[in-house]
């Protein structure tokens, strides 16, 4: 072999070796653009890429579409199941204890908003158009927003003009939001769009949030249908939940948790969804004559057709972006973002709206569809939370990560599939709420891919409303519906005892440390151990409580 040949030999071994480390897709030298789409109260249940019980409904067609063309984020989770919370955490990088948005009363300063403003800094040109719910101006280059909570018909916006914020709105008269909301990023793109700038866009839908108002020409879809009902829609065995859940004997079951049926007396479909949509419901519908099952059965089957009409109605809207992303030529360079602010309960257990620390409302669909980078039809168990998703957005974009950004980018794992093994092993998660709106207690969690550990303290900010503190563990290989508690199982009492101290150290290093709510840290410390005396005040907490609220009931009845 001559010189001139050997030495090309081993130039080429090189360059073999060098592609070899390389992952077979990566983020090139321009700049993607990037569109992140969430939907409010879109829960995993109902993506098909997820779906179980409702896969053969198919309701979304077009996001399944962006998940068989990109990654399915299989463990993504919120810290905090509620919307503000939830899109603080994206926009800053940061658990709601340290952006200090606990609730739904939170709100994000212009300067504060750390995402639209490193994009701007990195060369983007930034819009936000949709649901925002962060109170505060929003700091993009555009932006079209609901008023808080919005309205699904004759959709109001608040946008730029001469009036200082919130002064200047625009409203579309007879439009339903999820058309009004898309009707505007076209606008957006066809009439603002830089096109020597790369773009940052939040599009937030608001559907399909509760009271889930359909575009009237979604009435007739489902309308036959009936409709697949989840195992634990009429009854929970005894192994699941706690003092916490079920108060003592079960004398909490019809107060914790609101209801689908007639079994929480306060709030539930069966008469809140026949007041608002009396011709979803049969005639002669009845709840106060009829059996908790059958009130259970109707409002689950009107409940479910409403919110799926919804859902519906997101998915034909996301057709109209995608289609023309790629008339544009756009379809390719773009980094499309799918996601709900949380989870939503869809029956189970007899549950409705979040909030709680369990799967079905922990955990948010998540899905990352770029052909340039992100191999198609690829699955990833890799726990993330939402406060790593503007860490990832960054990294893809170029732009730098600030030293306030808690959450950490996972942009490598969207490009090859490979979890690092430094990478993140527990979710956190905590609900400040305290028996608010939806009668859930305070409570927090520690979330692995094996197990989930859950300490409901029961106490608002103050320490005061106490219900019953109590644990519960579940093995989620084997329990993935977090159906048998097993705090009090011997044989897991290593696991228990183990996960425990996991648990206070990640308190510890998000910094969760109690400063925060002193008097409210100080019933979370109480009872941390729960040893026998801690379970017999937890028992006689529950009885307080149960006399508390059933006053409160017979005062409103009277």
């Amino acid at each position: 072999m001559t010189s001139y040949l050997r030495v090309r030999t081993v130039f080429l071994m090189l360059v073999l070796l060098l592609a070899g480390l390389q992952p077979m897709f990566s983020f090139g030298q321009e700049k993607p653009n990037i569109l992140f789409i969430m939907s409010d109260d879109h829960t995993a249940q109902a993506v098909g890429a997820y779906a179980t019980v409702l896969k053969d409904l198919n309701p979304t067609p077009n996001i399944d579409e962006l998940a068989r063309g990109g990654m399915v984020f299989e463990n993504a989770f919120c810290t905090n199941g509620i919307c503000t919370p939830s899109r603080a955490c994206i926009i800053t990088g940061q658990y709601n204890h340290n952006n200090g948005v606990f609730d739904l009363g939170g709100r994000i300063k212009p300067q504060d908003q750390m995402l639209p403003i490193q994009m701007r800094k990195a060369g983007y040109q930034t819009a936000m158009i949709g649901k925002w719910h962060l109170k505060e101006e929003p700091n993009y280059d555009y932006y079209k927003v609901l008023p808080g909570q919005g309205k699904y018909y004759d959709t109001e916006f608040r946008v730029q003009g001469d009036k200082p914020w919130p002064m200047n709105t625009v409203v579309h008269k007879g439009e339903h939001s999820s058309d009004a909301i898309t009707d505007s990023l076209l606008d957006w793109f066809k009439t603002k769009r830089d096109p020597d700038k790369p773009f940052f866009i939040s599009h937030h839908y608001k559907a399909p949030h509760d009271f889930f108002v359909n575009a009237n020409r979604y009435q007739s879809y489902l309308a036959d249908v009936d409709i697949p009902e989840p195992a634990t829609l009429y009854d929970v065995p005894d192994t699941w939940g706690s003092l916490a859940t079920r108060g003592h004997d079960d004398e909490l079951m019809t107060h914790i948790g609101t209801s689908i049926g007639s079994r929480n007396p306060r709030r539930s479909y069966s008469v809140d969804l026949y007041r608002l949509f009396p011709e979803e419901f049969p005639a002669g519908y009845d709840a106060k004559k009829m059996s908790e099952k059958e009130t259970t059965k109707r409002a689950y089957q009107a409940y479910l057709k409403k919110y799926l009409r919804c859902v519906k109605g997101v998915d034909d809207n996301l057709e109209r972006v995608f289609d023309y992303l790629k008339a544009e030529g756009l379809w390719e360079n773009t980094v499309i973002v799918y996601t709900g602010d949380q989870g939503f309960w869809l029956g189970e257990k007899d549950f409705q709206d979040k909030r709680w620390a369990y799967d079905q409302s922990q955990r948010m669909p998540f899905i990352v569809h770029y052909p340039n980078a992100v191999p198609a039809g690829t699955r990833t168990d890799a726990i993330v939370e939402n406060v790593d998703y503007p860490a990832m957005l960054l990294d893809l974009a170029g732009a730098e990560i600030p030293q306030s950004v808690q959450g950490r980018s996972f942009k490598r794992i969207c490009e090859t599939g490979k979890i690092p093994a430094d990478w993140k092993n527990a979710a956190y998660y905590r609900y400040w709420m305290h028996m608010a709106h939806h009668d859930n207690p305070g409570e927090m969690a520690i979330r692995t891919k094996d197990y989930k550990l859950i300490y409901f303290y029961g106490a608002n900010y103050q320490g005061e409303n106490l219900t019953p503190p109590g644990w519960e563990l579940y093995e989620l290989k084997k329990d993935p519906e977090e159906l048998v508690n097993v705090y009090d199982d011997p044989e897991y009492r290593r696991v228990r005892d183990s996960l425990k101290k996991r648990f206070a150290q990640l308190r510890k290093d998000i910094g969760d440390d109690g400063s925060h709510y002193p008097k409210c840290e100080a019933v979370i410390q109480q009872f941390w151990d729960y040893d026998e005396l801690d379970r017999k005040q937890a028992i006689q907490i529950s009885h307080d409580f149960k006399e508390r609220r059933e006053k409160i009931l017979a005062e409103r009845d009277k």
